[in-house]
């Protein structure tokens, strides 16, 4: 089974069944999500096979298209399982592959002619003579490099027949396409092949060779200097901008990432989009104050727009500690509404009775409510419940499964215009 894409599709990172259930709940057009060998992100939970088929059949029962990573740069010991692999992809039937090898690609064309195909950022396309190379051969989408402006990306787009991917949140990687070499050397861990470490992420110090042990930071600040350490990308501004220029599918970076932070990103991407595309009555883009403060209030490294607006100032290293002003006020996952005002929670954070709480939902603001009573399962009244159980909520006004239930928010960090 094969679903129609939009005009424009939200496409959401899924790094196991959970993460996959809370994109489709919290409105993605499509996920794209992998097996438990050859994608980039091994350490993400991932799927196997088994999981796999029950991920395509959920996803199309509610309308979600899947597209299976296959991006590793493979070793020529790996041909055969590869090959074997895809054999079996055939029978789950994904909407798509994701390849960024050209030997992946001509063993995909070969044993599931059937399954369209899309090349990933991996593979670093960056002109137009590029992407009709892919076309020719055979490919339905390119997902373009991440160091391209937006108007090389109206160019491509105008001047080739293929569905154009880009990224429109999430981390940046330092190397060229996410092609980096610094985890092999400094951790014998294979970026392109899905082990990264992220040491672009390490505290680095500068040290002289005839004074060891004393070390200098290398930002002024006097806390050290992630030297290589990106911004996040965040084109919550452009929406318009970046479908005036082609892009026919917006891609969240993040399936190491947890639920807090995909149901929040999902959520408003999608309602952006939808704004972005409701043109009716003259109606103009404008980027909504509770955007920001869900975009403000998930992990990151702060934001920035990339290359896309060939502003230099967005490209600098972050020199911030992560996470510095961010609160954790992810309290749980809702499983089941027991009645009009209780509900069985998944806790991931302690929460405490007479706290005020947020309901964040698929549709519409987050809604405020206050913790009445808190009961464990057995039916024992507890005062607090604590990360990893289940414990019985009442609230005033109840919630749904999969709604997550929040801390009510301080003044959130601000999000800076892009």
């Amino acid at each position: 089974m094969t679903l129609d894409s939009p005009a424009v599709e939200l496409l959401a990172p899924a790094g196991n069944p959970e993460k996959l259930e809370i994109a489709v709940y919290y409105g993605a057009d499509a996920v794209y999500l992998a097996g438990k060998d050859f994608s980039l992100r091994n350490f993400s939970g991932n799927f196997t096979l088994e999981e796999l088929d029950q991920a395509v059949t959920f996803a199309h029962r509610n309308g979600v298209r899947v597209y299976v990573a296959c991006n590793i740069y493979p070793r020529t010991d790996e041909t055969d399982r590869i090959a074997a692999y895809l054999g079996q992809l055939a029978e789950i039937g994904p909407d798509a592959v994701i390849i960024a090898d050209p030997g992946v690609f001509a063993a995909a064309r070969r044993i599931i002619p059937e399954i369209p195909i899309h090349i990933s950022t991996q593979a670093n396309i960056t002109g137009l003579d590029a992407a009709r190379f892919w076309r020719d051969l055979g490919a339905r989408r390119v997902n373009l490099a991440r160091e391209l402006p937006l108007d090389d990306i109206r160019r491509i787009a105008d001047g080739v027949d293929l569905e154009i991917e880009a990224f429109v949140h999430g981390a940046m990687c330092i190397a060229y396409s996410g092609r980096c070499l610094l985890s092999s050397f400094m951790t014998g861990r294979d970026a392109n092949r899905g082990r990264c470490s992220h040491p672009c992420r390490f505290h680095y110090t500068l040290m002289e060779a005839k004074r060891p042990g004393q070390y200098y930071p290398i930002a002024e600040d006097g806390r050290g200097a992630y030297v290589f350490n990106s911004k996040d990308l965040c084109m919550i501004a452009h929406i318009p901008e970046m479908i005036d220029a082609g892009v026919r599918s917006l891609k969240i970076e993040g399936r190491m990432k947890g639920i807090h932070y995909l149901a929040s990103v999902v959520k408003v991407y999608r309602e952006a989009i939808d704004a972005a595309l409701d043109r009716s009555e003259g109606r103009r883009y404008v980027v909504r104050p509770d955007w920001r403060e869900t975009l403000a209030g998930v992990t990151r490294r702060g934001y920035c727009t990339g290359f896309y607006l060939r502003d230099p100032d967005q490209i600098v290293p972050e020199y911030n500690p992560p996470d510095s002003e961010i609160r954790q006020d992810f309290m749980g996952k809702v499983l089941e509404r027991l009645s009009a005002t209780d509900i069985l929670l998944d806790v991931r954070n302690k929460i405490t009775v007479g706290e005020a709480v947020s309901v964040f939902s698929a549709k519409g603001p987050p809604r405020p409510d206050v913790i009445r009573r808190i009961t464990s399962e057995t039916g024992d009244r507890l005062f607090h419940a604590q990360p990893n159980n289940r414990a019985i909520l009442s609230l005033r006004g109840g919630a749904s499964p999969l709604d997550l239930i929040h801390r009510a928010p301080a003044d959130p960090a601000p999000l800076s215009e892009e």
